[in-house]
């Protein structure tokens, strides 16, 4: 058995690294396991050839000055990874005959497109807009929700302005709520539009999406924010995580299957029974643990009830994340596609559902030049696909790729002997790339009885094990789980008496 760590970390997607990182720079001794052969997680990548796609997240937000990102990585000593700002963030097409939506970078820009798309909105824009700069401010000042402890309560306490007291009777509404309030609840348009947005970073349509967590996800294109295309691949990201990292005396080990979590019996120290491949069952002890799995893994990882108080083993055998998703992968010459073709677009279709498309940039490094990666993406309900036989499931896959490839065809113009190269991925094959259950993508959804106050504490009530990720505040995306890094790696230090402190 290997020495005791002062933290295991467990997950090398960018919410794990990110932790990993920090905690190695505070000057603890930090052992990260991964499962895969390559880390990154849902902001992985793979390659087919000369073709480099993105597993999962095909854009980035917070690399803008003060942004989560750019805070991070200056806390770290580490460059951001080369990227170019998306302008426009996305381009979205209701595919009801009138031009599409492009949501700009410059809020004025953004403001007339949305009159022209939308008239009479103005009020909820304005409202979204409040909201949001109330959110920026608090999140600004890392605050730690839920809170479950009189520390905890102190960093929220601190981060409150008069803005964020006047917002939290709206901490129970969803955006759906918000356009009743603000008179536009009739435009059915413009609720298409916030289904088709939201989805993307709510799990979750208007109705169901929190409205303190929607009013800032419908600003991300905007000025002083942005969104992101990173140069190479979304490996980037999590290759200078883990410089940091290494540079700062962490260790990796790929390819180590965290199986089983115990405490010993005077509960000092975590015992982490770990399948390590080639090696075989390896225990390793660490002071803490971090766990950026989904947390509907740990009542698996833990079986011993004497281990888990019951009340919370019941609360997380609840939790059900409510997507998966179909990702079609291809490529072709880039011709084809239209002059102006956006590198995100979002199409709304009935079958088999709105396409989110990416598409790689000229010389970015996913295609050979006169190439391009075309990457669509579409919900789908998690359950069902590991019971399929093998025949029914090979046959559901090809009927997918078809009805998908139509779809992209018909959003981008594109003939269908433009493919060089096409492929998909369901939930099956993403529980098997990432661990998780089912397959499932995102978090526990948005929901106002999930967000923020009301969601899953990265303390947990087992001492020394944390958790951060897209089911822990504040979200989904490599920004929303690097802050939930963050926060459960200040609760950690606070618990030993020490403390991280970021530049402004």
């Amino acid at each position: 058995m290997e020495s005791v760590q002062d933290v295991i970390v467990i997950g090398g997607g960018i919410a794990g690294l990110t932790a990993a990182a920090l905690l190695a720079h505070e000057g603890l001794s930090v052992t990260l396991l991964e499962s895969h052969h390559q880390l990154g997680g849902c902001a992985g990548t793979f390659r087919r050839g000369p073709y480099t796609f993105d597993v999962g997240a095909t854009q980035v937000a917070g690399l803008e000055p003060g942004g989560s990102h750019a805070r991070l990585f200056r806390h770290l000593k580490i460059k951001p990874p080369e990227a170019a700002r998306l302008d426009p963030g996305c381009v979205v097409d209701l595919n009801d005959g009138s031009p599409p939506v492009h949501l700009w970078h410059d809020p004025e820009r953004w403001r007339r497109e949305r009159s022209q798309q939308f008239p009479g909105s103005e009020r909820f824009w304005q409202l979204c807009s409040w909201i949001h700069r109330q959110n920026w401010q608090f999140a600004a000042a890392d605050p730690v929700l839920p809170v479950r402890t009189g520390w905890d309560l102190g960093r929220t306490l601190a981060a409150l302005k008069p803005g964020n007291l006047a917002c939290a009777p709206l901490s129970l509404l969803t955006v759906s709520d918000l356009l009743n309030l603000s008179g536009c609840g009739g435009d059915i348009r413009l609720r298409r539009f916030l289904d088709l947005q939201l989805r993307l970073y709510s799990q979750q349509p208007c109705d169901r999406t929190a409205a303190l967590y929607g009013a800032t996800v419908l600003q991300m294109c905007q000025a002083p924010l942005g969104l992101w295309h990173l140069h190479g691949s979304m490996q980037s990201l999590s290759d200078q995580l883990v410089m940091a990292l290494q540079r700062d005396g962490g260790r990796v080990h790929l390819r180590h299957r965290a199986v089983k979590l115990e405490r010993d019996h005077d509960l000092a120290e975590w015992l982490v029974t770990v399948d390590a491949h080639a090696q075989g069952k390896l225990r390793l002890k660490a002071s803490e643990i971090v766990c950026s799995l989904p947390p509907q893994c740990l009542p698996g990882l833990i079986p011993d009830p004497q281990q888990m108080p019951k009340a919370y083993r019941n609360h997380l055998d609840t939790l059900k994340a409510p997507s998966g998703a179909i990702v079609f992968y291809g490529a072709v010459e880039r011709h084809y596609l239209p002059d102006d073709c956006p590198g995100h677009l979002q199409r709304d279709e009935e079958s088999p559902g709105s396409l989110f498309l990416s598409v790689s940039h000229d010389g970015d490094g996913r295609a050979p030049e006169g190439q391009a990666t075309v990457i669509a993406s579409v919900f789908t309900s998690p359950e069902g696909w590991l019971d399929l036989d093998e025949k029914a499931y090979q046959k559901r896959k090809k009927e997918l790729r078809d009805s998908i490839r139509a779809g992209v065809n018909a959003a981008l113009n594109l003939p269908d002997h433009a493919w060089l190269h096409q492929e998909l991925a369901t939930p099956r094959g993403f529980a098997h790339w990432t661990g998780r259950p089912h397959g499932v993508v995102g978090g526990l959804g948005q929901s106002p009885d999930r967000f923020g106050p009301f969601g899953l504490a990265s303390r947990t009530p087992i001492p020394g094990l944390w958790l951060c990720g897209d089911s822990i505040h504040p979200g989904e995306g490599t920004a929303g789980v690097s802050l939930s890094a963050l926060m459960a790696c200040r609760q950690l230090m606070a618990s030993k008496g020490l403390s991280i402190r970021l530049a402004d």
